[in-house]
């Protein structure tokens, strides 16, 4: 759905690993489960931001049917969130002076979906209190180390574990790949809730409470409301929510609404209060702003 800037969106993944995810040269790229067969996809935009248009390449060693091209056509569009109509986001901040101004410079701006809500709470507990960089460090690592592999053309691509790929391993085996003790007990336990069939993180997208959600969450040895929160943005389209303890969204609301400044969570939250129900979908706003270094 317009407006949709697919270059803007997707250069998120531009420092990506190559064989695990990555845009590069006008394309994005992934392995993901398509219908029980691992398919590396390729998106390439034709359109304009007013008229977007993704072709989608499907690419398996198994035969790729009609099905699952729609399947992958359908993941797709809740990675990039292509039915989500940004307008309505944008009429809600129109009275936010700063936040207008740099909605307009990132026009068409989208936040994009991990596949599953299992990964974005994974990377959630890796990224607790440390560096962004040193985070997907791991975050690489845990996939290439527990992910399925796919080889197609002599190059092997690594798709996000799943829980089973996970929960049959070691807590020494997962700490392998850089992370504490206690985080790696975190994540096998989690993975194990849900291979259990004690957790069913998917069926929680569909929960209409974001409170309820983080309460269930919050339950879970490890996952404080931080992560949560975190877990509903990044994994789950919860787009009202802010996690204002993440020190980084902080920074980036003060940046541009305090002249940089520390401010507290609360303060955070109070300043949200002008993005209505959008406050997560503002916050992506402000930290692709800093990145791009826009000035208001």
């Amino acid at each position: 759905m317009a407006p949709f800037n697919f270059d803007l969106t997707a250069h998120i993944f531009s420092f990506g690993d190559k064989q695990i995810r990555i845009y590069t040269n006008n394309q994005f790229s992934q392995v993901l489960n398509i219908n029980g067969k691992l398919a590396l996809i390729k998106l390439t935009a034709t359109g304009t931001v007013e008229l977007p248009n993704i072709i989608v390449e499907v690419k398996s060693n198994s035969a790729i049917t009609e099905e699952d091209v729609q399947k992958a056509e359908a993941t797709v569009k809740f990675i990039f969130n292509l039915s989500f109509d940004l307008c309505s986001f944008y009429n809600e901040i129109k009275n936010d002076y700063t936040m207008t101004k740099i909605a307009q410079q990132l026009y068409g701006l989208k936040n994009p979906t991990t596949p599953t809500v299992f990964e974005a709470l994974v990377d959630s507990i890796v990224e607790q209190q440390i560096s962004i960089k040193v985070a997907h460090t791991i975050e690489e690592r845990l996939v290439k180390k527990f992910g399925e592999a796919l080889t197609l053309d002599s190059e092997t691509y690594y798709k996000y574990p799943t829980p089973q790929n996970i929960a049959c391993n070691t807590v020494e085996e997962i700490r392998s790949c850089g992370l504490t003790q206690r985080k790696a007990e975190y994540i096998q336990e989690a993975a194990e809730l849900i291979v259990d069939g004690k957790l069913d993180l998917e069926q929680l997208k569909s929960h209409p409470s974001p409170e309820e959600i983080i309460s269930e969450l919050d339950a879970i040895r490890g996952i404080g409301v931080w992560t949560a929160e975190l877990t509903m943005l990044r994994g789950m389209q919860k787009l009202d929510v802010l996690p204002a303890d993440d020190l980084g969204i902080r920074r980036v609301i003060s940046r541009y609404y305090r002249g940089g400044k520390p401010i507290k969570a609360d303060e955070a939250r109070e300043i949200a209060k002008a993005w209505g129900k959008w406050k997560g979908l503002a916050a992506f706003y402000l930290i692709i702003a800093e990145v791009k270094d826009i000035i208001v």
